[in-house]
């Protein structure tokens, strides 16, 4: 067992907390907070946040004291720390997701803020009507489903990124006010031949609501095979396997329990 508790000194919320990390595996560390009863929440994408009053039924469940340095040395270490900004949520760390572009380390992050426009090298948006329904676009070059979204030209934001991508592969003009930050994927190439850099490592992802029911939409362009509103359930069955789903249910509760845990 390789999973590391530090002292409950760290101030939030008017308690005192520790955090709880594996060196080794995610599954490790999942499987002690739920052996210790920590609430899913308490999961900060690498770590769990533990309250001073469970901070004993936690050690008992099998986490090794420790000190927060050398905690945070080996979580560092193990490959398995997420980066993202201090007021951010993180969702979850995937390692050696495989892209056309080649294979990456993924931070899925959850933030209402947006990234500095120069580090993003590409944007994706949620649109929903106002029944909540999704569209969903087929990326002839990735093979699957998703939302519209892709690679940002030099002199764009990411908004005017997320706007012009989703009417070249759907046929909808969005509104730039309407187009949220909810958060943003952070790539760590694990090739050389990798788009995303250290320089631009970001992807961000927006939302947005329309004010109407399925307006109509088109298969856009040759990058898109096929675009269809589905309903949520249709969504989560297209889209429920992929990497990036962690972050959809973070941004939409209303997914949760309509696809198998990724």
């Amino acid at each position: 067992m390789t999973v590391w508790i530090d002292e409950p000194i760290w101030p939030a919320h008017g308690r005192l907390f520790a955090h709880l990390v594996s060196d080794t595996s995610y599954d490790e560390l999942h499987a002690v907070a739920r052996a210790a009863q920590l609430h899913p929440r308490s999961f900060d994408g690498d770590h769990y946040d533990v309250p001073d009053a469970r901070w004993q039924s936690v050690v008992e469940a099998g986490a090794i004291p420790t000190t927060g340095v050398d905690l945070a040395r080996r979580l560092n270490a193990s490959g398995l720390r997420l980066r993202k900004r201090k007021r951010d949520r993180g969702v979850r760390r995937i390692l050696d997701v495989s892209f056309p572009n080649g294979a990456s380390d993924v931070d899925l992050v959850a933030s209402d803020d947006p990234l500095d426009h120069v580090r993003v090298s590409a944007a994706m948006v949620f649109v929903r009507d106002r029944r909540g329904d999704f569209v969903a676009v087929h990326s002839v070059r990735r093979g699957e489903w998703g939302s519209p979204g892709g690679w940002r030209e030099e002199d764009e934001t990411p908004v005017e990124n997320a706007v012009r991508e989703t009417y070249e592969e759907t046929g909808l003009r969005l509104r730039h006010p309407d187009v949220l930050p909810c958060g943003y994927e952070r790539f760590t190439p694990r090739t050389d031949d990798n788009v995303f850099t250290r320089d631009k490592p970001y992807l961000q992802v927006f939302r947005t609501r329309l004010e109407h029911v399925r307006p109509e939409i088109n298969d856009g362009d040759d990058g898109i095979h096929e675009t269809r509103w589905v309903t949520p359930g249709e969504y989560a069955e297209l889209c429920g396997h992929l990497f990036w789903w962690p972050l959809a249910l973070e941004v939409f509760p209303d997914l949760r329990g309509l696809a198998s845990p990724v």
